[in-house]
């Protein structure tokens, strides 16, 4: 189990579904992997990543509608400030990236709209560095 003592019994399972995964999981994922231990609805899995990504602990990869751990404690870079994943498109490998805390730029683009940025995820996808030195390397 996971040392925060600010989650339920059911976010702490799901917390350490994906935290022992350390990949990106769907909700029925995560529910497979904690029906052994009592969670046997998708709502219990629904509201636990809720207050999960509400708390920082777990992002929502907005593109595959899916959830993995925070890889990362950020105490200069709250959750809600900004986060980019590097998604390779060969392995499924996702990195984490925070963005800082003082970097504005996207709100500084959409500031002249109007419209006020709350939070930015951004994805970005592409070929990691162990996938592209697999592809370059010559078949025997």
């Amino acid at each position: 189990m996971t040392e925060h003592p600010d989650l339920t019994k059911n976010q702490k399972l799901v917390f350490d579904a994906l935290a022992a995964e350390g990949s990106a999981h769907t909700a029925y994922d995560i529910l497979d992997a904690v029906r052994a231990d009592g969670i046997r609805a998708p709502i219990q899995v629904y509201r636990a990543l809720d207050r999960l990504v509400e708390l920082g602990y777990v992002h929502r990869i907005e593109s595959m509608n899916a959830f993995m751990a925070c890889a990362h404690d950020h105490p200069e870079t709250p959750h809600n400030s900004g986060v980019a994943f590097a998604i390779c498109e060969d392995c499924g490998t996702i990195a984490e990236i925070p963005l800082p805390k003082r970097s504005k730029a996207l709100g500084t683009i959409v500031a002249d709209t109007g419209f006020i940025t709350d939070r930015a995820v951004v994805e970005l996808r592409g070929h990691c560095a162990p996938c592209r030195e697999q592809e370059s390397k010559p078949v025997a």
